[in-house]
C-alpha cells in the first residue's frame, strides 16, 4: 500500500498475463471444446480488467512498463508441472485456479485498506471476479479428470504455492 503506483503497474501486467494465459490454453488445447468458450470469456474478462486498471493508471499519471518483468511466482509454479501432455493440462488449469484464488484474497486485502470510494469498489469487484475464475478453472479440470485426481492435486498445488510465495521477496506487487 505504501507504493500503490508500483502495485498498479504490476496489477496491469498481471491482468495482461492472465488474459494471455487463458488464450494460450485455447491455442495449446484446441481439442478441449467443452472449455474453450469459458477460456475465451475468461481471457476477455481479464483483458477488460487490464483496461480498467489502465484507466486508473492514466488518471494517476502512471505509465505502463516498457517490458513486463519476469513473474518468478508463476515461473516457479510452472516449473513444478508434470511434463506429460495430459498431466500438464490438468496442472496448468489447477495453477490458474490457485493463482486466481490467491489474487482474489490479495485484492480483498487491498480493498479493505483503501478509503471508501471508486478504487475500493473496483478492488471489491475484482476480488469477487477473481474468486469466480478460481472456481471456473477447477470446474474445467473436472470436465476431463475425476474428483479423485483433481482435488488431491489441487491441494498439492495450494501447498506448493504457499512454499513459493513465502520464498519470494516482499514487494508492491500482486504476487
Amino acid at each position: 500500500m505504501a507504493d500503490f503506483d508500483s502495485f498498479l503497474q504490476d496489477h496491469a501486467d498481471c491482468e495482461r498475463k492472465a488474459s494471455s494465459m487463458a488464450m494460450s490454453l485455447v491455442a495449446k488445447y484446441p481439442d478441449r471444446i467443452e472449455i474453450i468458450p469459458e477460456l475465451i470469456e475468461t481471457g476477455v474478462e481479464e483483458l477488460e480488467h487490464f483496461q480498467m486498471v489502465y484507466k486508473i493508471m492514466e488518471k494517476r499519471g502512471i505509465q505502463l512498463r516498457h517490458k513486463i518483468p519476469e513473474d518468478l511466482y508463476v515461473k516457479k509454479l510452472v516449473q513444478l508441472c508434470h511434463s506429460g501432455r495430459l498431466e500438464r493440462f490438468m496442472d496448468r488449469l489447477l495453477i490458474a485456479s490457485v493463482v486466481e484464488t490467491r489474487g482474489a484474497e490479495r485484492f480483498r486485502l487491498v480493498a479493505e485498506r483503501l478509503e471508501e470510494g471508486d478504487l475500493q469498489k473496483f478492488y471489491k469487484m475484482l476480488w469477487v471476479s477473481e474468486a469466480k475464475h478460481g472456481h471456473i478453472f477447477v470446474k474445467m479440470a473436472l470436465n476431463y479428470f475425476t474428483e479423485e485426481q483433481v482435488y488431491p492435486r489441487l491441494q498439492w498445488w495450494v501447498d506448493r504455492e504457499s512454499e513459493v510465495i513465502t520464498g519470494l521477496e516482499i514487494q508492491a506487487a500482486l504476487h
